[in-house]
């Protein structure tokens, strides 16, 4: 039934990667089955046959999805179905994307839309790099215009080794998490965070991730030897169009140099569109189709910028190749947050706000691998102002989901243990201006940010963009790149880091593929510009402040036994609800018995931690308590004294005095301070106020005893023994012990 089925086996990094098609989704152009290990990927491509009319980009969608059966769950939730895609799923379909875009031909404009769909997780290979292969495979088979293969991988460095696809268990033990995607010629993408890595160890890594995916990609190119369909016609320019192409160079070239000598950005866009507005009017007038002109018209804008800077090594805004735009870096910008940053570069500025919360503000992630907490989150916000534009507001897109988990990546290895600094930490940039780099201003900002609410990050984080323009007779790499310089050059190359060395490091590549030796220098130069804008965020803030903010809650940390923790939150978590209500702190209790006491004032912080302590202590003999009477008998009365402990004292432990009726001495609600004695039988403690000090709580047991002494002529007891030797015999001990049974 399957004629057209086919499989590729492939020996990989130790493991057997299979590529299988013919048998599933047989009426896509391309569709295969990736599998690595138990995790199993569907990859599907299709392609529209014709082209939208007016169209002028390539339409490339990517979307990969998890399948909650993969791991065995059911979605959790109200709607037990999956739904919108989640953070993951929104980046792992960009890292998919961002390697196989630059390899459709120039001119392609049918849309195009790859599907990854998880279908099987064995919680050791993540399905992230099977779905990129997968794709790259079915797009190979599909007969549309694609100049790959492509091949991916991830990277780890233990114990000054790389490794190949570290399982998700080893990846707990790595100091990198690196992911690289590429051609047999060389690197499209890479993805990382690293723990303060030097530049030649994250080069070696991509350079090992290079070698380690060959293998991938002549299996996919064995598989379509046997498998692929009929290859698209590509495009071709028409004699009109390149005719056009020539009259534009002719109409806008000299006015689009003079445009582009403009440094301000707005001020150069007005001129530029200007440009575009003259020639478009021209063409129309000649009866040239205006339409077409359109992507035509950034050719010529690209030919003019790059040319400017290969032939002058200046730049759009009059830098040189490796000069950082001047740095402003101010904290403490906002009175009631607990700490804020506005880090501003030329024309590129964010403003970032810290927030510090406490075990109780920790996202909650639902994963396949299994539910987990994140105790820090970066909400990345591009609102369209930053560019001088209208648009609309809503939910964060792709790019901005992208960005800002750059920027966590980049500042997450830097922050305090969370033994030591047991914070929930929520930052948000806002990007009030936008000419490149937003996402290293982020980097910036955030550090900033976070210092200034007092958290101790190891060093402060800064973050560079590099760019690249590269043609035939050579190449400029560019520090610190403009807007412009990333729509219209080769490469955006983001390190971030702190003096010691490299935390993130993303780059995506424009054209087929790029040198190690290009980026040997790329993060050669993004490391002097790294240091450069450390120093200027320094005059701002150089280092975590003392402490936290005076409006930030404090945490202090207890430790109470394990057998303990049900006591501290009661039945239907009474007790704890209480402590809250009562001291306005916000408790959090762990399984280990640590304790987490939350508050803005170090009095309600002390007050719930007593109240605690005071729950999981045990009484000591010959120790004083302060407790409060709860309920009075005939033979003495039950003083709450330790927490929610109740300890008796006797009627003949009430006062030195013959006492008649308990009530003569205390009654319910009355604050008094005993002495624990000891315990009977069943464990119950015994109490004595007669032997303490009412008004100072001194201890007075050889005052008394003395004093008994010379009233009942050396014998101690007198009087007294033998009635409460009747007492302890007999007489109130039944009714004692069905009250003590009762309670």
């Amino acid at each position: 039934m399957f004629e057209n089925y086919y499989r590729k086996d492939i020996s990989w990094g130790g493991q057997l990667l299979t590529l299988e098609t013919g048998k599933i989704a047989r009426q896509a152009d391309g569709a295969v089955m990736a599998r690595l290990g138990d995790t199993i990927v569907l990859c599907t491509v299709v392609g529209a046959r014709s082209v939208k009319p007016g169209q002028d980009f390539f339409p490339l969608t990517v979307n990969y999805q998890e399948k909650a059966f993969a791991a065995g769950k059911i979605p959790g939730g109200f709607f037990k179905r999956e739904g919108r895609p989640s953070e993951s799923e929104t980046l792992v379909s960009r890292l998919i994307d961002r390697p196989i875009r630059p390899l459709f031909p120039d001119g392609f404009r049918n849309e195009v839309q790859v599907i990854a769909t998880v279908l099987s997780h064995d919680l050791e290979n993540d399905p992230d790099i099977v779905a990129m292969v997968g794709c790259s495979a079915a797009l190979t088979l599909s007969g549309i215009p694609f100049f790959g293969p492509i091949g991916g991988a991830r990277v780890g460095y233990i114990d000054g080794q790389y490794v190949l696809n570290p399982t998700m268990a080893q990846r707990q033990q790595s100091q990198l998490e690196l992911v690289v995607a590429g051609t047999a010629e060389g690197v499209l993408m890479v993805e990382s965070e690293a723990q303060e890595l030097s530049e030649d160890v994250m080069l070696g890594a991509v350079e090992f991730g290079h070698k380690g995916f060959q293998p991938v990609i002549q299996g996919i190119i064995e598989l379509a030897e046997r498998a692929a369909k009929e290859p698209w016609a590509l495009p071709e320019a028409s004699e009109a169009e390149v005719a056009l192409k020539a009259r534009i160079a002719e109409l806008g070239r000299d006015a689009m140099v003079e445009a582009y000598k403009e440094t301000q950005k707005l001020v150069r866009q007005g001129k530029v569109g200007e440009v575009k507005k003259t020639v478009l009017a021209k063409l129309g007038e000649e009866g040239l189709d205006a339409g077409a002109a359109k992507g035509l018209l950034k050719e010529l804008e690209a030919d003019v910028v790059r040319n400017n800077i290969l032939d002058t090594g200046l730049r759009i805004d009059g830098r040189d190749t490796k000069t950082v735009r001047p740095i402003v870096a101010e904290v403490g910008v906002l009175p009631r947050a607990h700490g804020s940053a506005l880090f501003t570069r030329g024309e590129t500025q964010a403003f970032c706000v810290a927030t510090l919360g406490t075990g109780q503000d920790e996202q909650i992630i639902d994963a396949l691998p299994g539910e987990y907490r994140e105790h820090f989150m970066l909400h990345y916000n591009f609102p369209p102002y930053s560019v001088n534009e209208t648009g609309r507001m809503g939910s964060p897109g792709r790019r901005e989901i992208g960005h800002g988990k750059l920027a966590w990546r980049a500042i997450r290895p830097l922050l305090p243990e969370k033994e030591k600094f047991p914070y929930t930490l929520r930052v948000v940039s806002e990007i009030t201006e936008s000419n490149g780099s937003s996402s290293m201003a982020t980097v910036c900002g955030t550090s900033l940010s976070l210092m200034d609410a007092g958290t101790p990050l190891k060093r402060p984080c800064a973050g560079i963009a590099m760019g690249l323009i590269k043609e035939d007779r050579g190449f400029a790499v560019l520090s610190d790149i403009l807007g412009d310089e990333d729509h219209l050059g080769d490469m955006d190359f983001k390190v971030a880091g702190s003096e010691q060395g490299i935390t993130a490091l993303q780059m995506d590549i424009k054209i087929t593929s790029i040198t190690f030796d290009i980026m040997r220098q790329a993060l050669a130069q993004a490391r002097d510009g790294r240091i450069h804008i450390l120093g200027e965020m320094a005059k701002g803030l150089s280092g975590s402040r003392g402490d936290v903010a005076v409006n930030a809650p404090r945490i202090t940390m207890i430790s109470v036994p394990k057998e303990k923790i049900r006591d501290v939150i009661g039945s239907g978590g009474k007790v704890i609800r209480e402590i809250t209500e009562v001291t306005g702190t916000k408790v959090d209790i762990e399984d280990d018995g640590t304790i987490k006491v939350a508050a803005t004032s170090p009095e309600a912080a002390q007050r719930a931690i007593d109240w605690i302590r005071g729950i999981v202590a045990e009484p000591e003999i010959g120790v004083i308590y302060t407790g409060k009477v709860v309920k009075t008998a005939d033979f003495g009365a039950f003083v709450n004294f330790l927490g929610a402990k109740d300890g008796l004292v006797h009627i003949s432990e009430l006062t030195n005095e013959r006492v008649n009726r308990t009530t003569d001495v205390v009654n319910v609600g009355d604050a008094v301070k005993v002495k624990v004695l000891g315990f009977d039988d069943r464990g119950k403690v015994k109490l004595s106020m007669r032997v303490v000090d009412q008004a100072t709580g001194a201890d007075i047991t050889e005052q008394v005893g003395a004093r008994r002494s010379r009233e009942d002529g050396g014998e101690e007891r007198g009087d007294r023994g033998p009635r409460r030797d009747r007492g302890d015999r007999g007489g109130d001990r039944p009714r004692r012990d069905r009250h003590e049974a009762a309670e």
